[in-house]
């Protein structure tokens, strides 16, 4: 079976719709059991952008990542949401103009993402892409400079991976998040909090 691309999702099953809005129940309901994938995607891309935020804003953007990873490290195939989110609407011109945003970077991403390794998105492999991509989505919390992006584009190439059922774009996802984590962890254990302020004085030099 053909595994049509992510821009080919995207623009066969929500460009030029003609209602006016999209409730978040028909999204899911369109991509089916890619639904992990797509949503974590829609949402880590914009986050990936590294664009400061104001305090605050970092833990509302990682409680829907945190939501969903979680759900795919305990082994959910379809996403779970109340209700009222799941009949929430938003605007189709809006949407759309998200969309349109977004399809640039997946083409680009796409030249190097493609089917292969299928395996490792799969089965139990899925669980650990959730835990993994749970740890990184919890590392958003941390008030850090590019604490939001680094995350964001490993979970961005995990969900992609499984999307196009990529076993190499998750490694590299997994890798790049991780390495974050892993980099935080080093400095609040032998640093404590002046390690994080140490962090983000050098992450600063780097980006000023």
């Amino acid at each position: 079976m053909t595994i049509r691309s992510i821009s080919e999702l995207f623009e066969a099953e929500f460009l030029n719709k003609t209602q006016d809005t999209l409730s978040f129940r028909e999204i899911l309901e369109s991509v089916h059991e890619r639904g992990f994938g797509f949503i974590l995607l829609l949402i880590a891309l914009p986050m990936a952008l590294p664009i400061p935020v104001p305090p605050g804003v970092n833990i509302l953007m990682a409680s829907p990542l945190i939501l969903l990873t979680a759900q795919q490290a305990i082994g959910r195939k379809t996403i779970w949401l109340p209700q009222k989110a799941l009949n929430r609407t938003i605007s189709r011109d809006k949407f759309e103009k998200m969309l349109r945003a977004c399809l640039p970077w997946l083409k680009k991403m796409e030249r190097i993402i493609r089917p292969r390794f299928g395996a490792i998105t799969q089965g139990l492999f899925s669980n650990l892409i959730g835990i993994f991509g749970f740890v990184m989505a919890l590392s958003v919390l941390i008030p850090l400079p590019l604490t939001n992006t680094v995350p964001s584009i490993g979970i961005a190439f995990m969900a992609a991976g499984v999307i196009m059922r990529d076993g190499l774009a998750v490694i590299a996802g997994a890798i790049i998040g991780l390495l974050w984590v892993g980099l935080l962890t080093y400095f609040a254990i032998y640093f404590g909090l002046e390690g994080i302020e140490i962090l983000k004085d050098t992450i600063k030099s780097f980006i000023r």
